[in-house]
Protein backbone atom coordinates (compact mmCIF):
# COMPACT_ATOMS: atom_id res chain seq x y z
CA UNK A 1 0.00 0.00 0.00
CA UNK A 2 1.34 3.38 -0.54
CA UNK A 3 1.12 5.99 1.64
CA UNK A 4 0.78 9.52 0.09
CA UNK A 5 1.04 12.35 2.12
CA UNK A 6 -0.50 15.39 1.89
CA UNK A 7 0.96 18.92 1.85
CA UNK A 8 0.27 20.37 5.40
CA UNK A 9 -1.10 24.26 5.47
CA UNK A 10 1.47 25.95 5.84
CA UNK A 11 1.49 28.06 9.84
CA UNK A 12 -0.08 31.63 10.10
CA UNK A 13 3.43 33.23 9.92
CA UNK A 14 4.34 31.64 6.44
CA UNK A 15 1.30 32.38 4.96
CA UNK A 16 1.42 36.09 5.89
CA UNK A 17 5.54 36.29 4.77
CA UNK A 18 4.36 34.95 1.91
CA UNK A 19 1.61 37.73 1.37
CA UNK A 20 4.33 40.25 2.46
CA UNK A 21 6.58 39.00 -0.50
CA UNK A 22 3.76 38.85 -3.45
CA UNK A 23 2.88 42.71 -2.00
CA UNK A 24 6.17 43.39 -2.11
CA UNK A 25 6.59 42.18 -6.03
CA UNK A 26 3.27 43.99 -7.23
CA UNK A 27 2.88 47.08 -5.31
CA UNK A 28 6.59 47.70 -3.73
CA UNK A 29 5.60 51.43 -2.77
CA UNK A 30 2.30 51.06 -1.35
CA UNK A 31 4.05 47.73 0.68
CA UNK A 32 6.82 49.85 2.05
CA UNK A 33 4.25 52.84 2.83
CA UNK A 34 2.21 50.85 4.75
CA UNK A 35 4.65 49.02 6.52
CA UNK A 36 6.34 52.01 7.25
CA UNK A 37 3.57 53.47 8.39
CA UNK A 38 2.12 50.73 11.03
CA UNK A 39 5.80 50.15 12.42
CA UNK A 40 6.93 53.85 12.88
CA UNK A 41 2.57 53.97 14.77
CA UNK A 42 4.22 50.89 16.89
CA UNK A 43 7.51 53.06 17.46
CA UNK A 44 5.35 55.85 18.56
CA UNK A 45 3.45 53.24 21.08
CA UNK A 46 6.53 52.08 22.47
CA UNK A 47 8.27 55.52 23.34
CA UNK A 48 4.59 56.52 24.95
CA UNK A 49 5.00 53.14 27.31
CA UNK A 50 8.38 53.46 27.81
CA UNK A 51 7.61 57.22 28.78
CA UNK A 52 4.31 56.04 31.01
CA UNK A 53 6.53 53.37 33.35
CA UNK A 54 9.31 55.99 33.41
CA UNK A 55 6.73 58.54 34.72
CA UNK A 56 3.38 56.94 35.49
CA UNK A 57 1.64 60.89 35.47
CA UNK A 58 1.82 60.85 32.04
CA UNK A 59 -1.23 60.52 29.78
CA UNK A 60 -1.14 58.91 26.46
CA UNK A 61 -0.78 60.95 23.66
CA UNK A 62 -3.63 59.00 21.20
CA UNK A 63 -2.60 61.59 18.01
CA UNK A 64 1.23 61.03 18.01
CA UNK A 65 0.86 57.42 16.75
CA UNK A 66 -1.41 58.48 13.76
CA UNK A 67 1.16 61.44 13.03
CA UNK A 68 3.95 58.59 12.76
CA UNK A 69 1.97 56.33 10.68
CA UNK A 70 0.95 59.40 8.49
CA UNK A 71 4.77 60.08 8.36
CA UNK A 72 5.98 56.69 7.85
CA UNK A 73 3.34 56.06 5.22
CA UNK A 74 3.18 59.76 3.43
CA UNK A 75 7.04 60.04 3.63
CA UNK A 76 9.77 56.69 5.12
CA UNK A 77 8.59 54.27 2.92
CA UNK A 78 8.23 56.08 0.03
CA UNK A 79 11.48 58.39 -0.11
CA UNK A 80 13.26 55.39 1.57
CA UNK A 81 12.31 52.75 -1.29
CA UNK A 82 13.56 55.29 -4.07
CA UNK A 83 16.57 56.57 -2.27
CA UNK A 84 17.71 52.56 -2.58
CA UNK A 85 17.34 52.15 -5.71
CA UNK A 86 18.66 55.36 -6.63
CA UNK A 87 21.86 54.28 -4.26
CA UNK A 88 21.69 51.34 -6.39
CA UNK A 89 22.07 53.21 -9.82
CA UNK A 90 24.48 55.99 -8.47
CA UNK A 91 27.29 53.50 -6.63
CA UNK A 92 26.42 50.18 -8.28
CA UNK A 93 28.26 47.30 -6.31
CA UNK A 94 31.07 46.95 -8.50
CA UNK A 95 32.26 50.36 -8.20
CA UNK A 96 35.19 50.88 -6.15
CA UNK A 97 34.71 51.56 -2.60
CA UNK A 98 31.56 50.74 -3.06
CA UNK A 99 30.77 49.59 0.58
CA UNK A 100 32.01 53.25 1.45
CA UNK A 101 30.41 55.43 -1.02
CA UNK A 102 26.74 54.13 -0.08
CA UNK A 103 27.38 54.30 3.93
CA UNK A 104 28.93 57.62 3.10
CA UNK A 105 25.72 58.88 0.74
CA UNK A 106 23.49 57.58 3.51
CA UNK A 107 24.97 59.06 6.22
CA UNK A 108 26.20 62.53 5.00
CA UNK A 109 23.43 63.13 2.86
CA UNK A 110 20.28 60.99 3.18
CA UNK A 111 20.63 60.92 7.33
CA UNK A 112 20.24 64.89 7.60
CA UNK A 113 17.71 65.60 5.27
CA UNK A 114 15.54 63.25 6.28
CA UNK A 115 15.77 63.75 9.94
CA UNK A 116 15.21 67.59 8.71
CA UNK A 117 12.15 66.40 7.08
CA UNK A 118 11.13 64.48 10.31
CA UNK A 119 11.45 67.63 12.74
CA UNK A 120 9.39 69.72 9.57
CA UNK A 121 6.84 67.67 9.23
CA UNK A 122 6.00 66.50 12.65
CA UNK A 123 5.98 69.96 13.43
CA UNK A 124 3.50 70.74 10.79
CA UNK A 125 1.41 67.68 12.11
CA UNK A 126 1.44 69.00 15.50
CA UNK A 127 -0.14 71.96 14.13
CA UNK A 128 2.74 74.24 16.10
CA UNK A 129 4.04 77.73 13.96
CA UNK A 130 7.91 77.91 12.66
CA UNK A 131 9.19 79.59 15.65
CA UNK A 132 8.54 76.35 17.71
CA UNK A 133 10.14 74.28 14.75
CA UNK A 134 13.16 76.93 14.97
CA UNK A 135 13.18 76.04 18.70
CA UNK A 136 13.01 72.04 17.95
CA UNK A 137 15.38 72.33 15.51
CA UNK A 138 17.98 74.26 18.15
CA UNK A 139 17.52 72.12 20.72
CA UNK A 140 16.86 68.97 19.36
CA UNK A 141 18.10 68.57 15.59
CA UNK A 142 22.09 68.72 15.89
CA UNK A 143 21.57 66.19 19.48
CA UNK A 144 19.03 63.56 17.09
CA UNK A 145 21.47 63.75 14.25
CA UNK A 146 24.08 62.87 16.63
CA UNK A 147 22.65 60.16 17.65
CA UNK A 148 21.57 58.97 14.28
CA UNK A 149 25.22 58.89 13.14
CA UNK A 150 25.69 56.39 16.44
CA UNK A 151 22.70 54.24 15.84
CA UNK A 152 21.98 54.14 12.34
CA UNK A 153 25.93 54.21 11.01
CA UNK A 154 26.55 50.00 11.49
CA UNK A 155 22.28 49.51 10.92
CA UNK A 156 22.88 51.18 7.51
CA UNK A 157 26.89 49.16 7.04
CA UNK A 158 24.55 46.31 6.85
CA UNK A 159 21.53 47.51 5.50
CA UNK A 160 23.18 49.16 2.12
CA UNK A 161 25.80 46.42 1.74
CA UNK A 162 24.33 42.98 2.61
CA UNK A 163 20.56 43.29 2.66
CA UNK A 164 18.50 42.89 -0.65
CA UNK A 165 17.59 46.18 -1.99
CA UNK A 166 13.76 44.87 -1.82
CA UNK A 167 14.24 44.15 2.00
CA UNK A 168 16.17 47.76 2.95
CA UNK A 169 13.19 49.29 3.66
CA UNK A 170 11.88 46.84 6.14
CA UNK A 171 15.27 46.22 7.62
CA UNK A 172 15.26 50.14 8.53
CA UNK A 173 11.65 49.92 9.80
CA UNK A 174 12.20 47.44 12.35
CA UNK A 175 15.18 49.16 13.54
CA UNK A 176 13.32 52.21 13.52
CA UNK A 177 10.77 51.19 16.16
CA UNK A 178 13.40 51.92 18.44
CA UNK A 179 14.77 54.97 17.20
CA UNK A 180 11.09 56.68 16.94
CA UNK A 181 10.94 55.70 20.41
CA UNK A 182 13.96 57.67 20.91
CA UNK A 183 13.21 60.71 18.66
CA UNK A 184 9.83 60.79 20.67
CA UNK A 185 11.35 61.04 23.40
CA UNK A 186 13.84 64.21 23.03
CA UNK A 187 10.91 66.02 20.77
CA UNK A 188 9.21 67.06 24.21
Amino acid sequence: MQVVSRPRPAGLPAQLLRQYLLLLKVHPVLTKSVTSGILSALGNLLAQAIERKRDSSKGADVNAPLRYAIYGFLFTGPLSHFFYLYMEHLVPPTASFAVIQKLLLDRLVFAPAFLLLFFCVMNFLEGKDLSALSERMKTGYWRALKMNWKVWTPVQFINVNYVPVQFRVLFGNLVALFWYAYLSSIKK
